[in-house]
């Protein structure tokens, strides 16, 4: 089957109006894109905060007519729409496998690698192996703030121990602690479909019986290591919860901070936590500390 895109820009339309009209006309699928460099950091549960300078990509199968569905739109979003929007032909492929191109095997720490499925096995002997492909639900390793979590999960000594991966997106982070030697990982997230993959993932590690995925409405263990890679809002809000659920003498790893917002995080946890310290990537970090015994 083969496409075409009409790509307009939103302006001050409401995103919500443009939606409903460009399902309307036959659109397949709608994206919003940033047009500059603006960063949409942290959206209110629920909320779809665009940017200030937006760009409208609908894809339209090639069989509908293009003239006609931009006829359509001016008329329900306005003239304009004609004037600023730009048609052109979609080339046909496997979006999925497109996603992969040009991600390669990533090292973190001295022995743990995140591969691609399909990728050969890293020529070290003792090399740690997630393998893991990009799905729906985040988390490759590509990330600074992923990346971060596992360069510490590395060298952290796991062995028979109990983690807990809030958030756990894809479960990149609980699947690389059984890796490491954990004897058993909690993964904890509010989206479904986040469940699913780290379920599917770990199935696909052969970890899957020493993981237990669950919603954020179920009750924590106690663990060793608690992990959350998430925003700055929820983690201060989560602080009591992910303090409770770390044991004297474990460690927590907070990340999906900007270095601007460390000293906040880290004030929320300072009663119940030594600060080990804050490693920096970019613009990003990740504060590794020991629960107070």
């Amino acid at each position: 089957m083969t496409f075409y895109e009409i790509e307009f820009p939103l302006a001050t339309l409401s995103s919500e109006a443009v939606e409903a009209a460009l399902f309307e006309v036959g659109a397949s699928s709608i994206t919003f894109v940033d047009r500059g460099d603006e960063p949409v950091l942290e959206p209110k549960p629920g909320e779809m905060r665009l940017w200030s300078d937006t760009l409208v990509r609908a894809l339209f199968q090639e069989s509908s007519d293009a003239a006609l569905n931009l006829d359509r739109l001016s008329s329900a979003l306005g003239p304009h729409i004609t004037r600023t929007a730009r048609v052109r032909a979609v080339q046909t492929q496997v979006w999925e496998r497109a996603w992969l191109t040009g991600w390669k095997s990533l090292r973190f720490g001295r022995r743990l690698w995140v591969c691609p499925r399909a990728a050969e096995a890293p020529g070290d002997r003792h090399a740690v192996v997630v393998r893991l492909d990009p799905g729906l639900a985040f988390g490759t390793g590509t990330h600074p703030t992923t990346a971060l979590c596992l360069q510490i999960l590395d060298s952290m000594a796991l062995a028979g121990q109990t983690v807990i991966d809030y958030g756990c997106g894809s479960g990149i982070l609980g699947i690389a602690a059984l890796k490491l030697g954990a004897a058993h990982v909690i993964a904890v997230d509010l989206d479904p479909q986040a469940l699913l993959a780290t379920r599917d993932n770990a199935l696909r590690n052969d970890v899957a019986s020493n993981i237990t995925v669950q919603g954020i409405e179920a009750s924590l263990p106690s663990a060793y290591c608690v992990m959350a890679n998430i925003l700055s809002g929820p983690l201060i809000e989560l602080a009591p919860k992910l303090t409770a659920a770390c044991r004297p003498g474990g460690y927590l790893l907070l990340s999906g901070l900007l270095k601007t917002q460390a000293y906040t995080v880290k004030a929320a946890y300072a009663s119940g936590f030594d600060m080990v310290q804050v490693i920096e990537r970019d613009e990003w970090c990740c504060i590794y500390a020991r629960r107070v015994p």
